[in-house]
């Protein structure tokens, strides 16, 4: 066994456990690895282990993954999200080359992402981010904006809005982690539509995340490891 495999396990055997902690069904809780910086040949040892949803910063990067893996036999069927900051000069490549995309927090990059996706593809999976901590170095809308963004979103052609998506403050502290996702939760749970994701969780905070009602985590550091920047 890799030691990919292995980590991807021990992640799966925690969200497991939480699972049970928290009175939930495992299934109720997607895995999305963050192969952000890592090379395709990471993923394709994560793909030989079963995982196929993968989460991606940077366009290009992403990109030139794809394209690498797409010889791939059998072909796996992968879902690439993008979980990153987008800038209005990237939406295009996004919208043609993703399914999900969790951080939309402007109405003008939803409504790039709507015109610039192609018709003959399935509608871009969509979830709005919320800075739930009130930090100004993080992305996302203020909470009280988000009922009013998320209503605009779900009108545009070739999306589907389905949840929101937040990267709390980082604490050791299970109780302030589970206070912040909770914020998130509740305001999916005030919303006049029906959502069915809360795209939160990471490495260090999963646990805390699936307590407060987490369906997608985002896993990047324990399963490929500390990531190594330029």
């Amino acid at each position: 066994m890799t030691t990919i495999a292995a980590n991807l396990q021990a992640v799966r055997a925690r969200i497991a456990a939480a699972c049970i902690a928290a009175g939930r069904p495992l299934e109720s809780v997607r895995l999305l690895a963050v192969s952000k910086t890592w090379p395709a040949a990471s993923i394709r040892e994560a793909i030989a282990a079963g995982q196929l949803a993968f989460g991606e910063n940077y366009v290009q990067e992403a990109i030139d993954k794809k394209a690498e893996l797409a010889s791939l036999r059998p072909d796996p069927d992968l879902e690439w999200h993008f979980i990153g900051p987008l800038q209005s000069n990237k939406t295009r490549l996004v919208a043609e080359n993703f399914a999900w995309v969790h951080s939309v927090d402007r109405l003008k990059i939803a409504e790039r992402l709507s015109a610039q996706r192609p018709p003959d593809m399935a509608p871009l999976q969509i979830c709005l981010q919320v800075n739930v901590s009130g930090e100004a170095s993080k992305s996302g809308c203020d909470p009280d904006q988000a009922a009013a963004l998320a209503r605009a979103l779900a009108t545009l052609p070739g999306l589907r809005l389905r949840g929101l998506m937040a990267i709390p403050e980082p604490s050791a502290d299970p109780l302030r982690q589970r206070q912040q996702f909770a914020i998130l939760r509740r305001l999916r749970d005030s919303l006049p539509m029906e959502l069915d994701t809360l795209s939160m969780g990471m490495s260090h905070d999963l646990e805390a995340a699936i307590m407060e009602g987490s369906t997608l985590l985002r896993i990047g550091t324990a399963i490929f490891g500390e990531r190594q920047y330029p």
